[in-house]
């Protein structure tokens, strides 16, 4: 298994993240690294979603968790690797939000997968959790 948690804190609340990140069509709008993000179906467990990476073609990931303002979780299927992305927020005691994404790379070849796509996949996650949470600022 290959692991990588990247974290960080904003002063909007649980609630206003939680908007910004569950509105998948919009991930665009901070995600620097998509070109496009399309939930096919419900914004469900066990719905579609489509993710174009600048650059490259398309990938389905499947939602595996959703806890309304707290947690979200999709997997992608690469290869000989599975990739559990999730998004976890914690209300802080002084109010604002802890966010934190992580990804895992497991499956039969993770072990060789996962130090050549893991440091690839999160470089961009500060970025990305500056965009979240900029907008989520912005919203509150």
């Amino acid at each position: 298994m290959w692991q990588h948690e990247y974290t960080a804190e904003t002063t909007a609340a649980p609630p206003a993240v939680w908007a910004v990140l569950s509105d998948l069509d919009r991930w665009t709008d901070w995600d620097t690294s998509m070109e496009a993000v399309t939930l096919d179906g419900p914004f469900a467990v066990g719905g579609r979603v489509s993710m174009t990476p600048t650059g490259q073609d398309p990938i389905v990931s499947v939602i595996t968790r959703i806890e309304p303002g707290r947690a979200y979780a999709d997997r992608t299927e690469f290869g000989g690797a599975v990739l559990d992305f999730s998004h976890t927020l914690t209300a802080l005691p002084g109010g604002g939000t802890r966010v934190a994404h992580r990804l895992e790379i497991t499956g039969p070849d993770a072990d060789r997968l996962g130090p050549e796509l893991g440091p690839v996949i999160t470089e961009d996650f500060p970025e990305a959790m500056a965009g979240l949470l900029a907008r989520a600022e912005r919203a509150a």
